[in-house]
């Protein structure tokens, strides 16, 4: 089986969960023990027959169910998804969508970014150097700073931050590089075409980028030591070295490429974890993401809204599965072969 071949087949896998996911969470949503139609109400209008249908009405709930789930999975497919009914009322969800989904997105592109940029060079030296004064204290440090709490590492590292004249000799990172207005606060993405601009708003969102990579770079530290002492004591490793090839070589080609596969899973699992776990770091930081919208949406009962959010987490999760099938096609040769 080709390439191709195979990544179409994992493209055509991930119809049917994209339509069972949206099924259960219509289900959930409109079928499930909580009225949305009362949620839209205040307490008095509760008692009001005719507003409580019109509320329904609305909601498209007076239709009969299985209508209802054909019009929403349309509206789904089509993203078509209306307007909010609580939060934000009245404003196009599409347009909210757009709003906050790329603030989330970047913060999670440089949280995976630090995660691996760090986790994973200090987890294959670690392995390298195994039972050495160095092993115990990259092993050590990725273990007490996965151990800290987000939320508790985001509050410390922002009052570090805000007094880092005080901490760090005179250095202040608000006015270091680009200058900013606020520590905390919402990237403006609208500015990242521009050299300033993409650097303010990676400066803006680098601190929460590395509170929410703590507990990933101790993690893929764990495994990729762990990956490269299995791989590293393998008959075809010893064999390489027996033949006079070099130590260098032996390193780039056999030893790190192999043990970078049981780590793609891990990165892959955590991105998503990272882009859709990080409401209480956009909380303390002030970087109103779409996680932050989906928790304020399920605060104030807009249930349609957390829906239709939903929707694009689910759409998130199958992403992140086909670019793990598409790293491992780079990395093992053997994925996509015939019989696999």
């Amino acid at each position: 089986m080709s390439r191709l071949k195979y990544l179409g087949k994992r493209v055509l896998m991930m119809i049917p969960v994209v339509w069972l996911g949206a099924s259960m969470t219509w289900f959930i949503i409109f079928m499930g023990p909580i009225d949305p139609a009362s949620r839209l109400l205040s307490e008095g209008q509760t008692r009001n027959p005719a507003a409580y249908e019109r509320a329904q009405e609305q909601l498209g709930l007076n239709q009969p169910p299985l209508q209802h789930y054909m019009d929403w999975m349309w509206n789904l497919v089509t993203f078509d998804l209306g307007q909010t009914w609580l939060l934000y009322q009245g404003s196009n969800v599409n347009a909210l969508i757009l709003d906050f989904l790329p603030r989330t997105l970047f913060l999670g592109f440089w949280s995976v970014l630090v995660a691996v940029l760090v986790g994973v060079p200090l987890g294959f030296y670690a392995g390298m150097r195994s039972n050495t004064v160095m092993d115990y204290v990259a092993s050590m440090g990725g273990i007490v700073w996965r151990a800290m709490p987000n939320f508790w590492l985001a509050i410390m590292l922002l009052v570090v931050l805000q007094n880092s004249e005080a901490y760090f000799f005179g250095f202040n990172w608000q006015t270091f590089g680009v200058n900013l207005d606020a520590l905390t606060g919402a990237p403006d993405m609208s500015r990242l075409t521009s050299v300033e601009g993409f650097l303010a708003a990676t400066k803006k969102v680098l601190p929460a980028a590395l509170v929410l990579g703590s507990a990933s770079m101790g993690n893929e530290m764990r495994i990729g030591r762990t990956a490269v002492l299995e791989v590293k004591n393998q008959e075809y490793v010893d064999l390489a070295r027996a033949k006079g090839v070099s130590d260098r070589a032996i390193v780039w080609k056999h030893i790190f490429r192999n043990a970078l596969i049981p780590l793609v899973p891990v990165i892959t699992s955590e991105a998503f974890l990272l882009i859709g776990g990080s409401v209480l770091v956009e909380t303390v930081f002030g970087i109103n993401g779409i996680g932050w919208l989906f928790y304020r949406a399920a605060i104030q009962g807009d249930l349609p809204l957390v829906g239709s959010l939903m929707y694009i987490f689910i759409l998130m999760i199958v992403g992140v599965n086909l670019l793990q099938d598409v790293l491992y096609t780079f990395i093992d040769p053997r994925v996509g072969l015939e019989g696999n």
